[in-house]
């Protein structure tokens, strides 16, 4: 675990419309142009610009907006959601022209908001009254490590740990299979293969140290049991098209693999959707969408917008925004990220003695990830993966 950021928690934000190039949201308007009334008088004027798969993904989007409406309410403070049509750039360039101070960027795009692109100047320097936040990397630093911006904070989840998680229950679920699931499944015999699957929308850092923690946790499961595994991955299956999904887990599935990891917006749909069909295990993401496909999804990597969109919200409410770090790392002790209780899964296996094992040796491994004792890959701050470290996974990437 980390050290050297400074670690936040926290609860929600903000009450929604649709303006133009805006989603629709919901509640009583008390202005005729759709945009939420601040009764409280508040001087917070906030935007959140979804990502690609939009304010409804069931996880990462929907998690800020919806934990933004609380916020709102709290604050008497005005709010947009904002699905672009014309992209990021334009959708921050014209909420921080029409005032709005506090502007939360949920997609990966952050050329023209820190370094400026067509010659034009960055965006942050040309509104530097207006706060904009970015999640999933740190952009805002140069060559030298300094902050480029005073006005941007980078928000990132240190969901590679609740990944290690997810891969090291996968494996030990996977080695008692014959006691948890004698019935009602068709996973490929233990004789016959030992494989586990990833599928991610984009090959970036954002996606990568997912991907990276998962494969430590497999490995620290299968060095404990003295086994080794084949590891499916596909980086670049994008967000919005669980067909997709559907199509390459089933290949993931027929080549030995029981389970597999969905971080891909709603592509993790059809992802869940086949582990039912075929009778295999999924892993889903940012929500907890454990009861999706019920006893088909293992758990989920929990990756809660909300708390950083409530905490930095309240910050700004209260005039303290200045005093924040200008990197937030979110960890498995902030509550931000983890994996979930496993309650909807505890309901689907026969051996419940070999199940509460399990959870038990998965929980004291997450005390040795927040006590130090183990240290995960992070990838989204520039460490580097080297797969020798993990001599009991054989990587196979399509």
């Amino acid at each position: 675990m980390k050290k050297g950021t400074k670690k936040f928690l926290g609860g929600l934000l903000a009450a929604v419309m649709a303006v133009g190039m805006l989603a629709g949201c919901g509640g009583d308007s008390g202005k005729e142009d759709g945009k939420e009334a601040a009764a409280g008088g508040s001087d917070v004027k906030m935007a959140i610009v979804c990502s690609n798969s939009g304010q409804n993904d069931n996880g990462y989007n929907q998690s800020a907006c919806t934990e933004g409406k609380e916020i709102a309410k709290e604050l008497g403070a005005e709010c947009k959601i904002v699905e672009p049509v014309n992209g990021v750039p334009a959708a921050l360039e014209t909420l921080a022209e029409d005032g709005y101070n506090l502007i939360f960027s949920l997609e990966y795009d952050f050329d023209a908001l820190i370094k400026g692109v067509g010659g034009a100047k960055p965006i942050a320097e040309q509104y530097p009254d207006t706060w904009f936040v970015v999640f999933n990397d740190n952009p805002n630093r140069d060559d030298k490590g300094e902050t480029i911006h005073d006005n941007v904070i980078s928000v990132l989840f240190d969901v590679h740990e609740a990944s290690y998680l997810a891969g090291y229950l996968s494996v030990y679920m996977n080695e008692n299979m014959d006691k948890l699931f004698p019935e009602g499944y068709s996973l490929t015999p233990l004789d016959q293969s030992r494989g586990i699957g990833f599928i991610g929308g984009t090959n970036s850092n954002g996606i990568l140290f997912y991907s990276y923690g998962f494969i430590q946790g497999i490995n620290k499961a299968a060095e404990e049991l003295n086994v080794n595994y084949d590891y499916y991955a596909k980086y670049d299956a994008g967000f919005t098209d669980p067909a997709l999904g559907s199509t390459v887990a089933g290949t993931f599935y027929e080549s030995g693999a029981n389970v597999v990891f969905a971080d891909a917006g709603v592509v993790g749909d059809g992802i869940t959707s086949k582990a039912k069909e075929v009778g295999k295990i999924a892993i889903q993401t940012d929500a907890n969408l454990d009861d999706q496909q019920p006893g088909h999804v293992l758990t989920s990597v929990l990756k809660i917008t909300g708390v950083p969109v409530k905490t930095i919200t309240q910050a700004f409410a209260d005039g303290k925004i200045n005093e924040m770090e200008k990197e937030q790392s979110y960890n498995l002790a902030s509550g931000a990220t983890g994996i979930t209780d496993l309650a909807e899964m505890s309901k689907h296996v026969a051996d419940s003695a070999a199940w509460d094992e399990i959870k038990a040796k998965t929980d004291e491994i997450s005390k040795q990830i927040q006590d130090g004792s183990i240290d995960v890959v992070n990838k989204q701050i520039g460490e580097e993966f080297d797969p020798a470290t993990c001599p009991h996974v054989t990587i196979k990437t399509e």
